[in-house]
Parts: C-alpha cells; structure tokens; sequence
C-alpha cells in the first residue's frame, strides 16, 4: 500500500471515526473526511488527516476531490456519510425526499464517479458502501432512508456488473443497529422536516420520538468496530464479498425476505415498526 490510501466519509463519529482509527492502527494511510469544519479541526488534532466534505454540495465535493487527487493514489473508498429523514411516506415533501438523496444518494454518486477515475488510472480500487438492512428490506416510519438505501445498492450492483473485467471491486455493508449518533440526528431531521399536529399519524409519531430520543440501545446493537472488521476484510480479501451483513437482525431477516412470502414478510416488518406511545 506504498502511496495509497483509503477515503473514508463521515467521520466525525460513530462507523466512519472507528473506521479511521482501526485502518491506521493497521498501518493503513487513511485520509478522512466530515461535513462541519469543527469536526475537521477536532480528527486534526488527534492526527487524523481531514478535509472537509459536504456531500450535499457539488461544490464542496468537487473541492474535496482536488484534495484527494492531491494527497497520493487512492485505493480505496469507504462511502460512509448518510443520515436518515424519519416520517410516514405520506408526509414526506418533495423537498423532504429531495434533502435525503442529496447526500444518501446523489452526492454519494458524484464522489464515486470522482474517484472511479482516480482509480481507473492505476485499473485497481475498492469501493465499499455502506449501505443498512434498510437497503434490503423496508420498516414503516423510515420511508425518505429506506428509499436512498435501496437506491445506493441498486447502483452498486450495476456498477459491479459493469467494473468486471477490472481490478476495482464493489461491496455493500449492510448493519443493523449500530452504536452510533444516527438516531439523535435523525430526530434532528425528524423535527425539521415532519408536521407531526397536522399528520393523520400523530399518534404513532410519539412513539417514533420516543424511539430517536432513547439513548439505550435496541436489541442485538452492536458496536461499530464490527463494520470496521467488515471493511477491513473487503479491503484485504483477494475477492471480497459483495455484500457482508452485519448483527443478527441483518443475517437473519435480509435471506427471510427472499424466501416469505411477500405477505407474511409485511406482517412481521409491521410488529418491529413503530408504536403509538402509551
């Protein structure tokens, strides 16, 4: 790996900041990146090579992809940077659906793109999404997130078909519940965007809060060093696999939904769903 290195987004915690600290305990260069100039500032002081990254602005990216140019060849990109946009689809504004693909899909993309032909140059990469359980199988509540995941995989897949006869191979991490700050942003996201006294679920949405603002973990939640094992693996194996489904939830409902019938996967995605709170 002389004069390579690993792009990682979304770092300023959670996935993409344990991410950064296992491949540089392993001796990899990693270059990482967040959105807000004080997380860049904070991974700066700590050692960590930062620069500042908005996958919400072409601009911003565009910079951010002379930096990388810069900074040596790039082997590998770890598409970490997402959040989610809580709500009932029926709630969702164009505007809503239009902030979530920003960065969850359409800055993601235009990343990728960048740095495909960095790496084209050299006919050798890895580009690792992560990606959610979410992006296999659909939970109420999380309709703008579900829709973004579902969307990053499929273009994952294509890209895959399309990068065969190459040395760049595409892998998809899907985790379940991750210890990290998704909730409290997403409830962040949640407040902007959702009219919760004008919806017909606001109900169901006092429960949706109570669930973003619980800070204990759900069940079977796994610390986010267990991505990290998986990004390291499909970065080291000689054939990566192209999808590593991480925590039980992951491993156990992703191959259910292939095999129940469509109905009966809708009944019990309908029992793990959100509640009205008592």
């Amino acid at each position: 790996m002389s004069n390579k290195f690993i792009l990682i987004t979304g770092c300023s915690s959670g996935i993409g900041l344990d991410a950064v600290r296992e491949l540089k305990s392993r001796g990899y260069d990693v270059l990482a990146s967040c959105r807000k100039p004080y997380d860049v500032g904070h991974l700066l002081q700590q050692g960590i090579d930062c620069i500042q990254l908005d996958l919400a602005s072409s601009e911003s990216i565009q910079e951010a992809l002379c930096q990388i140019r810069d900074h040596g060849q790039l082997y590998a990109l770890v598409n970490n940077g997402a959040f989610g946009v809580p709500g009932a689809v029926e709630d969702l504004s164009r505007s809503a659906l239009q902030h979530q693909f920003e960065t969850n899909v359409f800055g993601t993309h235009e990343l990728t793109r960048g740095c495909l032909e960095m790496m084209r140059e050299h006919n050798e990469g890895r580009i690792i999404q992560i990606s959610s359980i979410l992006g296999g199988l659909c939970l109420p509540m999380r309709g703008a997130y579900n829709a973004s995941k579902y969307a990053l995989e499929a273009l994952s897949d294509t890209l895959r078909l399309e990068l065969h006869d190459t040395d760049i191979k595409i892998s998809l991490i899907q985790p379940g519940p991750i210890e990290s700050l998704f909730r409290a942003n997403a409830l962040s996201e949640f407040k902007q965007y959702i009219d919760v006294e004008n919806s017909r679920y606001r109900r169901l949405y006092a429960g949706v809060e109570a669930r973003l603002s619980n800070a204990k973990p759900v069940p079977f939640t796994l610390p986010a060093s267990a991505v990290s094992q998986a990004i390291v693996h499909a970065l080291e194996a000689k054939k990566p696999k192209i999808r590593y489904r991480i925590t039980r939830p992951s491993q156990v409902f992703l191959p259910l939904k292939r095999w129940l019938p469509d109905r009966w996967m809708d009944k019990l995605l309908l029992k793990l769903g959100d509640k009205p709170a008592k």
